[in-house]
């Protein structure tokens, strides 16, 4: 899952991005209000999974950002990480559309837990296995069983499967799939999205997902007819 990550303090904002990365999440990082609120609007609203936004922003203070981006019907889920812990600051965030508020100094599990809640949650899931046809998927512990067998994943394989479950029943095309797949700087393929998903067929059944041509690639919940 991509994320975008708005923290302006040099040495927690590489701390926050290398834990997360190692949880599994693709993480883009800006250190100004104006930059996070740049990155949001200028984006496909899909791109990224949630925001993990700092109220303590220059340029543009994190609770200005965020209630611009509500007013402006951006659904995305935020997450808000401040110092600010005063009730009043929490209260103000929440009616400002914060979908969950989390203290500094934060746990790395916590957040990544948290942020994994709220994507579940904007997507309609409202348990932690993802489950479609035979396939169980564990975000938390990365693990993937099919028929109630292991089943053993690349990174890359992993993380595209999580993307088309929690969309399942819908579409995606080749572009919103590498969108969510990969961060800046990241090298992809023209043909890593096809590579990935013949792997996975090859590994959990090829009815589990099915090319729309011309379109692009949908997870079916239940198995084909």
């Amino acid at each position: 899952m991509r994320i975008l990550l708005a923290e302006d303090d040099g040495l927690l904002g590489d701390g926050l991005q290398a834990g997360l990365r190692q949880q599994g999440f693709q993480v883009d990082w800006v250190r100004d209000g104006q930059a996070a609120e740049r990155e949001l609007r200028a984006m496909p609203q899909d791109q990224y999974a949630a925001a993990v936004l700092d109220l303590g922003l220059p340029l543009k203070d994190g609770l200005a950002v965020l209630a611009d981006l509500r007013r402006s019907g951006i659904k995305l889920p935020v997450l808000v990480l401040t110092a600010r812990d005063t009730v009043a600051d929490r209260i103000r965030g929440l009616d400002l559309g914060a979908d969950d508020y989390v203290l500094k100094p934060v746990d790395l599990f916590e957040l990544g837990a948290r942020l994994r809640a709220l994507v579940r949650r904007a997507n309609g899931q409202t348990q932690e296995l993802l489950c479609a046809q035979n396939i169980a998927l564990d975000p938390a512990a990365r693990t993937v069983t099919r028929d109630g067998l292991p089943v053993t994943l690349s990174t890359r394989e992993f993380d595209l499967l999580q993307v088309l479950m929690l969309s399942a029943g819908r579409v995606l095309s080749r572009e919103q799939l590498e969108q969510q797949l990969y961060s800046w700087g990241q090298e992809v393929d023209s043909n890593a999205v096809e590579v990935h998903v013949h792997h996975l067929r090859r590994k959990l059944g090829a009815e589990l997902i099915q090319t729309v041509r011309g379109v692009g690639y949908c997870l079916l919940r239940d198995a084909a007819r």
